[in-house]
């Protein structure tokens, strides 16, 4: 299964990178292991988010800027509103990355 890289740039990801990095400098793991931890990572939160998220959320704001390159678009909006069934959220700024996940699947 092929997966995208982008959720190393989430908090998760980025703890568990610097931690990574801490053990193979210290010496506790291998570099080669480090990577294949990255790696794991990567399958395990694309299989999460595809197998166990059903929410949906609605999102309204003004679009500040978007971007199409290598199948992956980036929108940033000002002024965007989160609406669930539960809560409603507003931020002054958010930057959206959205992937096509049909880029997962394997070649036949």
């Amino acid at each position: 299964m092929a997966t995208f890289e982008l959720y190393r740039r989430s908090t998760i990801g980025t703890c568990l990178t610097e931690t990574l990095d801490d053990l193979v400098s210290s010496g506790a793991v291998s570099p080669e292991l480090a990577i294949q931890v990255l790696v794991q990572f990567d399958k395990s939160m694309t299989q999460a988010l595809e197998s166990q998220v059903k929410s949906k959320v609605n999102i309204k704001g003004h679009l500040h800027t978007y971007r199409f390159c290598d199948n992956v678009w980036t929108f940033i909006l000002t002024d965007a509103t989160f609406k669930s069934e539960e809560i409603s959220e507003t931020l002054s700024k958010v930057k959206i990355v959205a992937c096509d996940s049909k880029l997962l699947q394997p070649q036949q």
